[in-house]
């Protein structure tokens, strides 16, 4: 829900935030321009691994489930109170 930056990201990017400066410096025909651009995508790939993976909708399907079927059986003890007769009946386990 919130994040919290921690030291290596910060590192990563003021590190990128540094690549960026130097490349601002370069021509762009020049090899160092283009060997500098290589090295940012890099860290922007870094920095893109580093995401948390959003939740999938399967996932969220499975917990709405769950959560309706709990409902469901609250609801249904709600209105159907098991007494203490029926609960003689029941099979106990050994």
């Amino acid at each position: 829900m919130f994040t919290q930056k921690t030291g290596h990201d910060s590192q990563l990017e003021a590190e990128i935030d540094r690549v960026q400066t130097l490349l601002a410096t370069k021509k762009i025909d020049s090899d160092e321009y283009a060997t500098i651009l290589k090295h940012l995508t890099e860290l922007h790939k870094m920095k893109e691994a580093e995401k948390p993976s959003p939740v999938s909708k399967d996932t969220m399907l499975t917990v709405g489930a769950n959560i309706l079927g709990i409902l469901l059986i609250i609801r249904h003890e709600h209105l159907n109170v098991i007494t203490s007769r029926a609960m003689d009946k029941l099979a106990r386990p050994k």
